[in-house]
């Protein structure tokens, strides 16, 4: 035993220290070594093969799909749009003042409360101070203001007013409220200026929500391409601005337009996309018509007033478009006023009368007698000739619509009266 385990020493010597070039191998170091080891050798089977990389060009689409689509979840194309009523969303106000103030990418998301922001923030808080005191109810915004334009930082837009203040600061701003809207008289020290023309204001608060952040870019862009092209540069303005309320309603627009009285209005449009852009430019500015399907409401009106006023339109609208549809107007369905003459369409005639169903009855039997020139023009209007073909209507004389129960009637008046004058008369000899 001794030959074959020599005598070891009593103490192991401990192995001195490695340099970092002598140190023991890593995990890292010896993960290679376990791969060869864990390699298959003739009687086993075969590692299956490492799956290929992706194409680049397959995962570019992919990649992209994943990317949510701004349009879709903010944007035009978002499943809510069009989904509520309209009208009767605007809070009521008589006034609206818009300070012009840097822009929508810079603009906080509460922009009235900002600490960096003094000028609208001592703005906003000296009108909630005086809200008591001011001659009209007034709603503050803040539109895009760039120096050296038209609408510089610190410049005021106030509607129904059309007039423009200059350079406002925050130094002047209990000044100003006090003197133009609790007074309301002007305020010389901002070089009061009549302005004219249409002014087009349309939410873009991304920072607020992001709705209109994504729809409101899209259709200033729009506006100033139509304006362009329709020559009105000079005629219309159009301006970015603040949160306005109902971003759910988005992309949201403000048009003020003189009325054909001369009067200033300022009305609000919702779920208004690109292609609306042309039909507000023609029809609300242009010929001073309402987009009732776009309408939110509009400045000086409640909301129950909003309400009623677009009921008020339609009704009056389904009456032009039904007298559109059968061609007539108020005189033609008057025989007096057009000469005993009525209007047909088709079978359809607007000939009216008083009389009951079986004295009509009665009648029509007595105008197919007439002659036969007028029963040629009674079958061209029953064969359904085109709008506006015209027929005489014979008027109906008092014994063609005499009926027996009326002679009945007469009879027992004549007999009522008679009885009266007999009982008068035997009254008087008995006395």
């Amino acid at each position: 035993m001794l030959a074959i385990f020599p005598k070891l020493p009593k103490q192991f010597p401990f192995l001195p220290p490695l340099f970092s070039s002598q140190r023991a191998p890593t995990r890292r170091r010896l993960l290679p070594l376990r791969l060869l080891m864990a390699s298959p050798t003739a009687g086993d089977a075969p590692l299956a093969a490492p799956a290929p990389a992706a194409d680049a060009a397959d995962a570019a689409p992919a990649a992209a799909a994943a990317v949510p689509d701004p349009d879709a979840e903010f944007g035009f194309q978002r499943p809510e749009l069009g989904k509520e009523k309209l009208a009767g969303t605007v809070g009521y106000h008589e006034r609206h003042v818009f300070l012009c103030y840097k822009g929508p990418e810079v603009w906080p998301s509460h922009l009235e409360a900002a600490e960096s922001d003094r000028l609208p923030r001592l703005l906003a808080a000296a009108i909630k101070a005086r809200k008591p005191n001011l001659k009209k109810t007034t709603k503050l915004t803040i539109c895009e203001g760039e120096d050296g334009t038209e609408s510089s930082n610190g410049d005021l837009l106030i509607f129904p007013d059309m007039i423009r203040y200059k350079g406002l600061t925050h130094f002047d701003v209990d000044n100003f409220v006090e003197e133009v809207l609790v007074k309301d008289t002007e305020w010389l020290p901002g070089s009061p200026e009549a302005i004219s023309g249409s002014y087009v204001f349309v939410c873009c608060h991304g920072s607020r929500d992001k709705r209109c952040g994504v729809c409101g870019p899209a259709l200033i862009k729009r506006f100033k391409e139509e304006i362009s092209g329709l020559g009105l540069d000079g005629q219309v303005a159009v301006s970015a601005c603040s949160h306005v309320g109902g971003h759910k309603y988005a992309g949201n627009v403000i048009i003020f337009r003189s009325d054909d009285k001369g009067e200033v209005t300022g009305h609000w449009y919702g779920y208004v996309v690109p292609d609306d852009v042309p039909v507000l430019l023609h029809k609300h500015i242009g010929q001073g018509e309402i987009v009732d399907h776009l309408w939110r409401g509009q400045m000086g009106l409640s909301e129950e007033q909003q309400k009623q006023a677009l009921e008020l339109r339609n009704m009056t609208n389904g009456a032009k478009k039904s007298l559109e549809e059968t061609g007539t107007d108020g005189a033609s369905c008057n025989p007096a006023a057009a000469g005993g003459c009525c209007q047909g369409n088709g079978g359809f005639t607007c000939c009216q009368t008083d009389l009951p169903k079986e004295k009509q009855d009665k009648s029509v039997a007595a105008e197919q007698n007439q002659k036969g020139s007028q029963q040629e023009n009674d079958k061209e209007s029953s064969t359904g000739s085109k709008k506006g073909h015209t027929k005489t209507c014979p008027m109906p004389t008092w014994f063609e619509t005499w009926e027996r129960a009326d002679t009945y009637a007469a009879l027992a008046v004549v007999a009522a009266a008679a009885s009266v004058f007999v009982a008068f008369r035997i009254y008087k000899n008995l006395n």
